[in-house]
């Protein structure tokens, strides 16, 4: 288990990226998450990720201003333990990082935004929520897109009430390597403690 981290002190996360940002940081003296790479991560549904990141990136820049160029933040873990492992043409960097650069936030209230659902306070206000929408006639909501496809247009106020409930994200209720994930703007050269290269089957 992790503690919460007091403001200004340094704490250590976790990303697995490309390896060819190996090549970034010594071309630029800077890694930055773009846009093409979101693409080539995740193909023909790439464009779903990139419409909820440029969601999460205007309002995290409002939490930590994001750094002109920059655009989308870079996912990180927050502990060894759960980090994502370095494959076959990706590395880890396990990063030294001043508390007041990153943005934590929920990876699973996250899943309610990827699944373009309301993500409620607490399970009170999901039984108010789903009874609210049945008294509409949304009587199976897996049934109705509020946010995408051809009939979207026709629920702009329900449209509304689901993407302000996303904000939601970055209340974290219960701090735990599990749940809890960050993003942080930028890799540079001074923040990086260790680089994991993929040995094989890692151990």
């Amino acid at each position: 288990m992790s503690k919460i981290p007091k403001q200004g002190e340094k704490v250590t996360i976790w990303t697995r990226q490309d390896k060819r940002s190996l090549e970034d940081l010594e071309k630029n003296g800077v890694f930055r998450m773009k846009g093409e790479y979101i693409e080539k991560e995740y193909g023909d549904i790439a464009e779903h990720f990139i419409r909820l990141y440029k969601w999460f990136t205007e309002k995290a820049s409002k939490m930590v201003p994001k750094p002109e160029g920059v655009e989308f933040p870079i996912w990180c873990s927050i502990s060894y333990e759960n980090m994502y492992r370095p494959t076959e043409n990706t590395v880890v960097y396990e990063l030294e990082v001043d508390k007041s650069e990153v943005i934590y936030f929920d990876g699973g209230k996250w899943d309610y935004v990827l699944n373009h659902r309301y993500l409620p306070k607490d399970e009170e206000d999901d039984k108010l929520y789903i009874e609210e929408m049945r008294k509409k006639g949304f009587t199976d909501l897996d049934l109705y897109s509020f946010i995408e496809g051809k009939n979207s247009h026709l629920y702009p106020e329900e449209k509304k009430r689901i993407m302000d409930s996303w904000i939601r994200v970055f209340d974290i209720d219960d701090w735990n390597i599990f749940v809890v994930q960050a993003n942080i703007w930028e890799v540079r050269p001074d923040m990086i403690k260790d680089i994991l290269y993929y040995q094989g089957e890692y151990k």
